[in-house]
């Protein structure tokens, strides 16, 4: 469904991504993981759109997307959930669902604000509260949850554990082993190797805006030169 090759991006002239190549499939949680400043949330925004690429193309159902402008992207279903989360704190729960609805897709999942309360029992109680007013666990809920209700076809998450409790990082996988359930296709940076166990399928490991590993979590597990030269702190 995902599909990127040949990858080189940055900031300016600064050159921080070097021939990245990736895919991700429909029911899938692929996880890129590195430590912090590896590239990983600089990979998310080109492929989003948000970054002009150097060089590479992004593919999503086939389809080139890196020469679109990110609404247009998001407009085919590819569905985004920043590491600053975002919010529009002086709007409600509920007003930030609304910013982020879109209509229904034929062969997407639909996320009725029913079912994302079923999935987020927090702002099921707290549909009226202003999002300024959140608990950062609820916030990055609320984030997702404004994401979905885009009914997308694909999500890329970008580290969606960081700064959580540990009883929300919990919530947090189940939500997104819920998404994976579903039919979605999702791509998560992640820095945590412990969550990434629980939620991923397939792993790449970058370094430096290299990619230096690609594999299935499991393999990875077993693989102690790799952790311990790419992930360790």
């Amino acid at each position: 469904m995902l599909e990127v090759r040949g990858l080189n991006a940055g900031y300016g002239p600064a050159k921080i991504l070097f021939d990245l190549a990736l895919k991700a499939a429909p029911g899938e949680v692929v996880v890129l993981l590195g430590r912090n400043g590896a590239g990983k949330s600089t990979t998310l925004k080109s492929i989003m759109g948000l970054l002009r690429l150097h060089a590479g193309e992004v593919t999503f159902e086939g389809r080139r997307i890196d020469r679109l402008p990110t609404y247009r992207i998001a407009r085919l279903g590819l569905g985004y959930v920043p590491e600053d989360r975002r919010i529009f704190t002086d709007l409600t729960v509920m007003e930030n669902l609304e910013v982020g609805r879109q209509a229904p897709r034929a062969d997407a999942p639909h996320w009725s604000p029913e079912r994302l309360f079923t999935l987020f029992p927090n702002l099921g109680r707290m549909q009226d509260r202003l999002g300024g007013r959140m608990s950062g666990g609820e916030q990055q809920m609320l984030t997702i949850a404004r994401t979905l209700i885009g009914n997308p076809k694909a999500v890329l998450l970008d580290e969606p554990s960081e700064g959580l409790a540990p009883v929300i990082v919990e919530q947090m996988a189940q939500t997104i082993l819920e998404m994976k359930k579903s039919g979605l296709c999702v791509l998560l940076c992640e820095q945590n190797l412990h969550f990434a166990h629980l939620v991923g399928d397939r792993a790449y490991v970058i370094e430096k805006g290299h990619l230096r590993y690609s594999g299935s979590m499991a393999e990875l597990e077993r693989d102690d030169a790799v952790r311990e030269q790419y992930l360790s702190v």
